[in-house]
C-alpha cells in the first residue's frame, strides 16, 4: 500500500507538504479549497510545490473543491461551480496528480423536493468533469457521500455511474459509509466494485457526524473492513483523513491500518 495524507487548506500548501513528507507519508493529497489551496494560488506557486514534492519524494492526488454546489437549482450558482471544478482540473493536471478525487454535488436547499431534477444537474455536471478529466489524462475518482448528501451514498447509487463513465473509478471513505447506521455498507462497496476501487480514504467516527478520527477512536470496523479490502486485492492509495489538533493521530492510525494488513 501507499500512505498518504491531506493538507489543511488554510495552512500554505509547500509547508503543508513537508509536514506530511516529515511523517513519513508516500504522498500528498491536496484538499483545493481556498484560502491557500484554491487553484488560482496554486498556479501562482506551480513550480515551488513541484520543487517541493520533488525534494520531499512525494506523490500528488488532487481533491477537487468540496464547498462548490454542481447540482445547485440556481444555474448562476451550478456554472460557477463546475467552472471551479475545470479550472481545478486543469491545474491538476500541471501539477502532475496521478489521481483525482471528485465529491459528487449534494442536494440541499429546496432541491430536496425536486430531487430528480437536482440529481440531472448533478449529472450534468458530472459529464463535463470526467470529459475534461479524460481530456487531460487525469483518474477520476468519484468519493461515495453520506445520507445528509442525497446523492452516492450507497452502492446501487453507483450502478449508473460505472455504467455511463466507463473510465471512472471509486474513492471509498470509510468515515462516510460508516454515517446513518448501515455498519455493512463500506464492505457492500468492496464486494460490488472491488474491480473499480480506485483510491481509499480513511478516518473513524460513531455513525453521526465526519468527525475524521483516528483509526480506532470511533465506532467503524477497521478490522473486518481491511481484511476485505485485503481479500479485494486491492493495493493502492490510502488517503488517512485524520483532521485532529495533532498530526501524530496521522502517524499512528497508518501504523493500525499496517498492523490490520499485516494480520489479515
Amino acid at each position: 500500500m501507499k500512505y498518504g495524507a491531506m493538507n489543511f487548506p488554510i495552512r500554505p500548501v509547500v509547508q503543508e507538504i513537508e509536514a506530511i513528507a516529515a511523517l513519513g507519508f508516500d504522498y500528498f493529497e491536496m484538499s483545493m479549497d481556498p484560502p491557500e489551496a484554491h487553484f488560482t494560488t496554486l498556479r501562482k506557486a506551480r513550480a515551488e510545490i513541484l520543487k517541493a514534492l520533488d525534494d520531499n519524494h512525494l506523490g500528488l492526488v488532487c481533491h477537487l473543491p468540496t464547498f462548490v454546489s454542481i447540482a445547485d437549482l440556481t444555474e448562476s450558482i451550478r456554472i460557477a461551480s463546475l467552472n471551479e471544478m475545470l479550472e481545478s482540473l486543469d491545474v491538476a493536471a500541471e501539477l502532475r496528480a496521478a489521481k483525482v478525487v471528485v465529491h459528487p454535488g449534494v442536494i440541499s436547499g429546496l432541491g430536496v423536493f425536486v430531487k430528480e431534477q437536482a440529481m440531472e444537474y448533478a449529472m450534468q455536471s458530472m459529464d463535463a468533469i470526467y470529459d475534461k478529466a479524460k481530456e487531460l489524462g487525469l483518474q477520476l475518482c468519484l468519493e461515495n457521500m453520506f445520507p445528509r448528501y442525497l446523492t452516492f451514498v450507497s452502492p446501487d447509487d453507483f450502478c449508473c455511474v460505472f455504467e455511463k463513465y466507463p473510465g471512472m473509478m471509486m474513492t471509498l471513505d470509510t468515515g462516510h459509509a460508516n454515517i446513518g447506521g448501515d455498519a455493512e455498507r463500506a464492505l457492500k462497496f468492496i464486494h460490488c466494485f472491488k474491480r473499480r476501487l480506485g483510491h481509499v480514504h480513511i478516518s473513524d467516527n460513531n455513525g453521526k457526524r465526519d468527525d475524521h478520527l483516528p483509526v480506532g477512536g470511533g465506532n467503524f470496523d477497521f478490522r473486518r473492513f481491511i481484511s476485505e479490502l485485503k481479500k479485494s486485492g486491492y493495493d493502492d492509495t490510502i488517503t488517512l483523513e485524520i483532521f485532529t489538533d495533532n498530526r501524530a493521530d496521522l502517524v499512528l492510525s497508518r501504523q493500525r491500518v499496517s498492523d490490520l494488513l499485516a494480520s489479515a
